[in-house]
Order: C-alpha cells, then structure tokens, then sequence
C-alpha cells in the first residue's frame, strides 16, 4: 500500500469540534489530515491548541488514543476550545458557522514546536488558522525557517477570513497546493486570470506561484492534478453519500503520503480517491477505516460489480 513510511508529517492549524445539530464529533481540515495520515500508520505530530476545557481535554486524550503527537497542542487558558456549527444540504454538502475567537487562533511557537517543524519531512498547513494575527505570524515563521520540508497547501475558503493577498502569499510557500474546482477558479479571477477551464487555471497558478504540484478536487466528478510537469486525472467512485464533511481531507492525506513515498501517481489517485469516497459513504470527518477495506473497495471498483 505504501512503499516508504519513514516520512515525518506534522500538521498545523485548527483543532475544534464539528457540532451537527445536537450531536459533536472532533474535526478541524489539518487534524483530519493528521488522523488519516496516523490511521496509515506514519509517524505524525500536530500543532495547534485548545482550551482548557473539557472539549480541549477529550480533544487532546482523542489524539493520543489515534497514535497522534500531541505535544504541540498548546493550552491556551484565555479561550476556550473551537467549534464549528455544520449544516448538511440534502446532499450532504456541508455549510459551516465557526466561532472567532477560538483557542486555535492563538498558536504561539515554543522549543517544543520548533524542534517538531525542524524534523519534519513534510508540512500540512491551511488558509482557515491565518485568520487571527498570532497564528497566521506562527505559520509564517515556521514555513520561513524550515525550507527543506516538503510543504502542503491545503486551501479552505471559509468566508470571510480570507483575502487574495494572504492566499498568494501562502500559495507562495508552497511545494504542493491542493483545492476544490470553486477555490481555484475563484483564486486565479481575484489574481487577474479567467477561464472556466481547470487545466488553464492549474498552469496559471503554478506558474504564478511557482508551485510545481498542484491538485484540483471535483466532487463526484473525481480530480485533476500536476506532478512532476504531468497531468493526471481521475473520474472518482460513485457512492451514497452520507455527508461530505473530511473527505477532502482524508483524500489529500491519502495522495500525500502515496505519492511521498513513491506510489507511481497513478496508483496515488485512485487510492486517495477510493479513502474520500469511503469517508463521504460514513458520518463525521474521521470514521475508522482499516487497509481491508480500501482493498476490498478498490477491488469492487475495479471488478465493476
């Protein structure tokens, strides 16, 4: 399934709970992604921080529970621990409402975080935690001071705590972008460039941004991505969709390390497309699933049955 998992993954940004209706399950883009990554069994730290409250507390003892390196998630006592209202569409396309200001707002850098970035092999980061101004600063150092990890760029537009100029300078930073087929032409308009064809816009950001790696997501329609000067797409798998929450994540995870520990891209398509597929089918952002699954899945899928 994975040629290579000695690559260390850390992960930064928000931790929070994802609140559906009565019902709270934990989420947050960069901890679904540090929770699928650790599901594949790679070795995976995640900076962020929680209140010190009781949802902080379950957060922190559900990371260690999934094999996670939790000590870069602060306590920040001044604010509690994040949460997000989601509302599903009959579809199970999700709207969101998030709390500002949440403790993950509040990510301040320590010895700790310093020597957990500098071993990195790989950084996942996303636009969401730039919002507030001590976390956005963190980030920012953090991608300056450590050039030799390879760094993921996981685009979430969340209206209104983005502009164009703050996404160009994070794209800037990045050795790998990924977005939804809404995010990137949205992003290559506000930068002067139109047109409705995808490829078009993956060649214009790259080049804007001199960012080699570039994936684009399209819901059921599949995905479109550029890696090493090449394009490859893939048509997706149909499926029931129980909600839409994570499943983004759970594909970026799941590209990333395949195609880091050198799956040919090929291969890291259909195996990230066949776990986001997976993940939309179940409830919640991070449901439980093991290599058996994906196997038989990828097994179905190829069989036509």
């Amino acid at each position: 399934m994975f040629l290579n998992k000695k690559i260390n993954v850390v992960c930064f940004g928000e931790v929070l709970f994802d609140v559906f209706g009565t019902e709270k399950k934990i989420g947050g883009a960069p901890l679904n992604l540090a929770l699928r990554t650790a599901s594949f069994g790679f070795p995976v730290a995640m900076i962020s921080s929680v209140g010190n409250d009781e949802d902080g507390k379950v957060i922190c003892d559900y990371t260690k529970e999934n094999k996670l390196d939790t000590s870069g998630i602060l306590t920040t006592p001044d604010y509690e621990t994040g949460i997000v209202k989601v509302t599903l569409n009959e579809r199970g396309s999700a709207t969101y409402e998030i709390k500002f200001p949440s403790a993950w707002d509040f990510i301040e850098a320590n010895e700790k975080t310093d020597s957990i970035v500098k071993n990195a092999d790989v950084f996942f980061y996303g636009s969401l935690i730039c919002r507030n101004e001590v976390s956005q600063k963190t980030l920012f150092t953090l991608l300056e001071n450590n050039n030799k990890m390879f760094k993921v760029f996981d685009v979430n537009l969340r209206k209104p705590f983005y502009d164009i100029a703050l996404l160009e300078r994070l794209m800037n930073k990045a050795d790998f972008i990924k977005f939804n087929d809404e995010e990137i032409l949205e992003i290559a308009s506000g930068l002067g460039f139109n047109s409705d064809d995808l490829e078009e816009n993956i060649h214009f950001i790259s080049q804007k941004t001199q960012t080699p790696s570039i994936c684009v997501t399209l819901g059921k329609h599949g995905s479109i991505m550029i890696w090493e000067g090449k394009i490859y797409r893939h048509s997706g798998y149909p499926v029931e969709v129980s909600d839409t929450v994570g499943a983004g994540d759970s594909f970026l995870a799941s590209l990333i390390v395949q195609l880091l520990s050198k799956n040919k891209p090929e291969e890291a398509m259909d195996f990230a497309s066949a776990v986001g597929a997976i993940v939309a089918s179940k409830p919640g952002a991070n449901p439980l699933i093991s290599s058996t699954e994906i196997e038989q899945f990828l097994g179905t899928a190829f069989s036509g049955l």
